[in-house]
């Protein structure tokens, strides 16, 4: 079947073309929505800029064909893509599980939304594809070039990403536990808010890497490249870390190896950054601090941790209340989440004065005058520790507090 029939039959309203003989035709431009080309054979056509928006691709052949800027939304099949040029198409919420793209080019493309379970994308030029909460479960992305690719909320439980290159890919907050990412190149990708979970990055590029907030417990970084990457309150707990190299990267409030909070400034006010090597995820700061955490006691409820493991200079911080200093009296009398500002504006006070800030305290004390305030002052007081690392923390209702106020809190830090 020539093209000249095919487009004559659609306009007649027939859509059904399964097993068609396609081969080489030239259908650029052509509107073919709804058409069912099960089983058909299109290997080598041209259907640039052609709409098959909602079409049945069943066991369809597009080997070698041209679908560059081609409407393919919401198409469904297991169709054969085998160095197929899709640059530029959308493929938005289609269902192609089973699908083979391999070594097809699909750069710009716009695969959001995309049933891509179980699909083939070998060595697939996927520069700048647009993967947006698309399903790639079980998929085989093996040597496949995703270089700036958007790959945020997807799905890639049990993917095989051997050899890819993810270089200034976006993966934020994607699940990757447990992947074997070894020798990839994520250089300048974006995995803030990744889980990162036990995933093998041995040998990886993660040079100028964005990692903020990322969990990379017990993963496997031994010989990796990190220089310029962004740690900031990243959790490398238990993290494999023998010879990777993190010249000039920022942990600025990460969870080390050993469960020690790093500190960006020494004691002299200079950068101070783990060595390249094993030593590294030893102390890295004056101060040693570990959370402590275990199932045999009850799990915290709140900004707070069950204990905190710490060395080095103790600074015991008395109970503050709600006086301002401006006027050397209380305020706010009868809010007590007011009162709970200026409670902590003077405890953050006497810490910097001291050299210290939030994140170097260990313990608190609230005391309250009534345990009804509870909520309304954990409220404001969350505001000041991150859940993860927070200190531990005691609350306690008392009959009375100085000059009546509504609530008073102490601590304890340690640089």
């Amino acid at each position: 079947m020539d093209a000249e029939e095919l487009l004559k039959r659609y306009a007649g309203k027939q859509r059904d073309f399964k097993g068609a003989q396609l081969s080489g035709v030239d259908l650029k431009g052509a509107n073919l929505s709804g058409i069912d080309l099960q089983d058909a054979n299109l290997s080598g056509a041209d259907l640039s800029q052609a709409t098959l928006k909602n079409a049945n691709l069943i066991r369809a052949n597009f080997s070698r064909a041209s679908l560059i800027e081609g409407n393919l939304i919401e198409v469904q099949g297991n169709a054969n893509f085998n160095w197929a040029d899709l640059s530029g198409a959308d493929l938005s919420r289609a269902k192609l599980s089973g699908a083979d793209f391999s070594n097809a080019k699909l750069d710009n493309a716009n695969l959001s939304d995309t049933e891509l379970s179980l699909v083939s994308l070998i060595k697939a030029s996927l520069k700048e594809t647009n993967f947006k909460r698309a399903n790639l479960k079980n998929s085989k992305l093996t040597g496949a070039n995703l270089t700036g690719a958007e790959l945020s909320q997807v799905k890639l439980t049990s993917a095989n990403l051997k050899d890819v290159n993810l270089q200034k890919a976006k993966l934020r907050g994607v699940n990757l536990s447990g992947l074997n990412l070894s020798g990839v190149n994520l250089d300048e990708a974006d995995l803030s808010a990744a889980d990162l979970t036990g995933t093998n990055l041995k040998k990886a590029c993660l040079k100028k890497t964005n990692l903020q907030k990322a969990s990379l417990k017990q993963a496997d970084l031994m010989v990796a490249n990190l220089e310029q990457a962004n740690f900031y309150k990243t959790d490398l707990t238990d993290a494999k870390t023998y010879g990777w190299i993190i010249k000039n990267a920022d942990f600025t409030d990460a969870i080390m190896p050993n469960g020690e909070i790093y500190q960006s400034e020494t004691t002299d006010g200079e950068l101070n950054q783990p060595e390249t090597s094993e030593k590294s995820s030893q102390k890295v700061t004056s101060m040693t601090r570990k959370i402590i955490r275990t199932d045999k006691a009850p799990a915290p409820v709140g900004p707070y941790n069950q204990a905190i493991a710490a060395t080095g200079t103790t600074i015991f911080v008395a109970g503050q209340i709600a006086i301002d200093t401006r006027i050397n009296d209380i305020v706010y009398t009868d809010d007590v989440a007011k009162q709970t500002e200026q409670v902590m504006a003077n405890l953050g006070a006497i810490l910097t004065e001291a050299g210290a800030n939030w994140s170097n305290v260990v313990k608190t004390t609230v005391f309250l005058k009534d345990m009804n305030d509870f909520a309304a002052v954990n409220a404001v007081y969350a505001k000041y520790f991150d859940e993860a690392t927070a200190p531990a923390r005691a609350c306690v209702e008392v009959s009375r507090l100085p000059k009546d106020v509504l609530v008073e809190i102490d601590c304890i830090a340690v640089i």
